[in-house]
């Protein structure tokens, strides 16, 4: 599947750290490992994301760049450290900010 210019031409996998135990409108999560940080910001393609909460629970998500309203951060439900379910979710994504080798990622609000 072609990508951005900059971007790879097949799917990749990485690791992005939450400050939070959950996701919400406004949480930040910051992808590590991303080959290109600046060009990723200025046009991201589609990824998976392997999502580490603050309370080390993970959640394999996606975050798709082809769909009509944007970015979207699909998370399957996954179960918190303490014990809580959390649904399936999608999250439109606000923005995109890199931050040295990072990029942080911005949630909107529901897909």
């Amino acid at each position: 599947m072609p990508e951005s210019a900059t971007g790879p031409s097949e799917a990749h996998t990485f690791p992005a750290l939450c400050a939070h135990t959950h996701l919400f409108p406004g949480a930040r999560c910051r992808l590590q490992g991303l080959p290109d940080p600046h060009a990723f910001t200025a046009r991201p393609w589609s990824i998976g994301v392997d999502l580490r909460f603050a309370d080390d629970a993970v959640a394999e998500a996606e975050l798709r760049t082809d769909g009509p309203r944007g970015p979207v951060l699909v998370v399957p439900p996954y179960t918190t450290g303490a014990g809580t379910r959390i649904g399936e979710r999608a999250w439109l994504i606000r923005e995109f900010t890199r931050v040295g080798r990072e990029v942080e990622v911005r949630l909107g609000g529901h897909a």
